[in-house]
C-alpha cells in the first residue's frame, strides 16, 4: 500500500477582503485534538489559523484544542465575541453539547458557533477536487478507479455515518469515479471489509479533519488488513484549500457584521 501523500494543489493568491468597519472581527477554530498527546495538534491548529487569517488581514483569528487543558480559556483571552467555527466533520455531540459546555466553562457562553467543517455547502467540491488531484498525481484515472471514502464512524451515533454517505453520494455524481465506497473505523461498514477485495486502481481519502491517531494509525492498519494496494491520500482537512473554505465561511456569517454586545 502507497501511503506517500499526494501534492496538493497549489493555493490561489490571497483575495482582498476588507473587515467590516465597527469592530475588528474574531473567530476561534475549535477541534477535538489528541488527549494522548495534545501539542502536535494544538501546534497543527495554530498554523492553520494563521493560513486562515491570510485569506481576510484585519481579522484575529486563534485556535484551540478540546484536548488540551486551558487552551479555550488562552485562546479566547482578549478576543471580543469571536464566532466559533468547529473544526468538526459532523454535527453530534461534541458539537452541540460538548463543545458549547467546554466554551461556557472557558468565559465563552452564548458565542455564535458556525456548522461543523464537515457541513461546508462547498465540502463536496472539495472532496472531489481532492481526490481527482490526488489521483492525477499518482497516475490514476479516476474512471478506471474506486474511491474509498473512509470516516470516523460511531456506534452510538449516525451523525458521522449521514453527513460520510452524504458526501459518498455527491462523488459519486461529481467526481467521476468508476466506484465510490464508504468504510469506517468504528462502525459497520468497517474500513478494512470496504477496501477487501477492490481490485484494479484504487485511492482513499480519509474524512477527518486532522491526521491525529485514526488516520495515522488506524486507518492505514485497516487498509493493510485488507491487503489494500491503492494509495492512501491526506485528510481533508489537510488540503491547502481548507484555509480558504473555513475563511469563506467565517466572512459569511451574519453574525460579523452585527456590532461587539
Amino acid at each position: 500500500m502507497k501511503t506517500t501523500a499526494s501534492p496538493p494543489p497549489a493555493p490561489l493568491p490571497s483575495p482582498p477582503c476588507g473587515a467590516p468597519q465597527a469592530a475588528r472581527p474574531s473567530a476561534l477554530i475549535v477541534a477535538h485534538g489528541s488527549p494522548a498527546d495534545p501539542e502536535p495538534q494544538e501546534a497543527w491548529l495554530a498554523a492553520l489559523a494563521v493560513r486562515v487569517a491570510m485569506w481576510c488581514p484585519g481579522w484575529t483569528v486563534r485556535a484551540a484544542t478540546l484536548a488540551a487543558d486551558g487552551a479555550l480559556a488562552r485562546a479566547l483571552a482578549g478576543l471580543d465575541r469571536p464566532v466559533i467555527y468547529p473544526f468538526f466533520m459532523a454535527e453530534g455531540w461534541f458539537t452541540r453539547t460538548n463543545l458549547p459546555k467546554k466554551l461556557a466553562a472557558a468565559g465563552g457562553e452564548g458565542l455564535r458557533q458556525l456548522p461543523a467543517f464537515g457541513h461546508d455547502p462547498e465540502m463536496p467540491a472539495l472532496l472531489a477536487r481532492a481526490a481527482r488531484d490526488g489521483a492525477a498525481a499518482h497516475g490514476i484515472t479516476p474512471e478506471g478507479a474506486t474511491l474509498i471514502l473512509a470516516a470516523h464512524g460511531s456506534q452510538v451515533s449516525r451523525a458521522s455515518a449521514t453527513i460520510t454517505e452524504e458526501m459518498a453520494a455527491s462523488l459519486r455524481r461529481e467526481a467521476g469515479f468508476a466506484a465510490v465506497v464508504t468504510g469506517y473505523v468504528e462502525e459497520a461498514p468497517f474500513l478494512a471489509d470496504a477496501a477487501r477485495g477492490i481490485s484494479g486502481p484504487a485511492i482513499c481519502l480519509p474524512f477527518f479533519a486532522t491526521r491525529a491517531g485514526h488516520v495515522a494509525q488506524d486507518v492505514p492498519e485497516a487498509l493493510a488488513e485488507a491487503g489494500f494496494t491503492g494509495t492512501l491520500l491526506p485528510a481533508i482537512g489537510e488540503h491547502s484549500d481548507a484555509a480558504r473554505l473555513i475563511a469563506d465561511a467565517l466572512q459569511a456569517a451574519p453574525a460579523l457584521q452585527m456590532a461587539p454586545a
